[in-house]
């Protein structure tokens, strides 16, 4: 009946996925996902996938890492989930501990942790040492069964183009990423500036749907778009939507998303996820708006090592 903690092999996937999908409904999880981000995650992030093991049963997973994208150094990162039913058995605690070692020696001097904001998830936080910080809320839409606002007439000058429609360069939307990503309210600023990376980890995901994204053109340029991933079944998440600063005030983000969720019912998928920081009340309102339900929110932590 004891667990063990110890990394993760590939012949985990399913089982780690077991674990996520059950732990976090909300977000996109897939054994091709897990097993892409360990093979080419970029050396400076330090990534380690960690399980717990009870009984011979994986019963928990953690990936812990720094985030080697912050302007502010040493920043890193650890969440552990553990399988419901399997709580209370220290699963959580040895992944935590194991994954704080491991970013200290790697250079972390604060770790950040995704925490439900459940009574049982915020005081095993308190009681290791973090502190709450920001907050977002998990959102979910019925696409089988909900209605969506109607296709919205597209204006003069705008035009609609799928993801997919860059494949063979897609460098305009690594740069139109990199200027949102600036603007996203976090408490880990990040500045993404490496286009090579963002090709592996972005754009070549096995999550990441290029012909579910859409593309909206002002006179020609990127002006806004709407990212999806989906796992391929029937879960369809947005990624990132977002207005370069150029041409917000327009609309542009509503209308790229509306064309997505769109594209995506039409495709089969049951189930659409989004999740923002509750501080960030214009794509809290869009999302209102197209009809999505708050279905959990999560509660940033961090701790000081040392």
């Amino acid at each position: 009946m004891t667990v063990i903690v110890r990394d993760f092999r590939p012949s985990d996937a399913e089982a780690w996925t077991r674990v996520r999908r059950a732990a976090v409904p909300y977000l996109v999880s897939t054994p091709e996902q897990v097993t892409h981000d360990l093979a080419h995650a970029h050396p400076d992030r330090h990534y380690r996938l960690l399980v717990a093991e009870r009984d011979g049963e994986i019963i928990g997973t953690a990936q812990a890492g720094i985030a080697h994208h912050s302007t502010e150094p040493g920043q890193g990162s650890c969440t552990p989930h553990v399988l419901p039913g399997h709580t209370g058995h220290g699963a959580g605690s040895l992944l935590l501990s194991t994954a704080e070692e491991h970013l200290a020696q790697a250079g972390a001097a604060v770790v950040h942790a995704w925490v439900l904001d459940t009574p049982e998830s915020l005081e095993f936080a308190r009681g290791r040492g973090y502190r709450p910080g920001r907050s977002a809320h998990f959102q979910h839409l019925d696409l089988a069964a909900g209605a969506l606002p109607p296709l919205q007439e597209v204006p003069a000058g705008v035009e609609l183009r799928p993801g997919s429609d860059f494949a063979d360069d897609p460098r305009p939307l690594f740069d139109a990423d990199a200027q949102v990503t600036l603007d996203e309210p976090t408490d880990i600023p990040t500045e993404l500036d490496d286009y090579e990376d963002w090709l592996t980890t972005i754009w070549r995901h096995p999550t990441f749907d290029a012909g579910l994204t859409t593309v909206v053109l002002v006179d020609g340029r990127v002006a806004a778009f709407s990212a999806a991933g989906t796992d391929g079944s029937r879960t369809y998440s947005s990624n990132m939507t977002g207005t370069l600063r150029a041409f917000r005030g327009r609309g542009l983000a509503k209308l790229a998303k509306n064309d997505s969720l769109h594209r995506a019912r039409a495709a089969g998928y049951t189930d659409a996820y989004t999740a923002n920081d509750t501080g960030n009340g214009p794509m809290l309102a869009i999302n209102k708006w197209f009809g999505y339900t708050v279905c959990a929110t999560e509660v940033r932590h961090a701790r000081t090592l040392g």
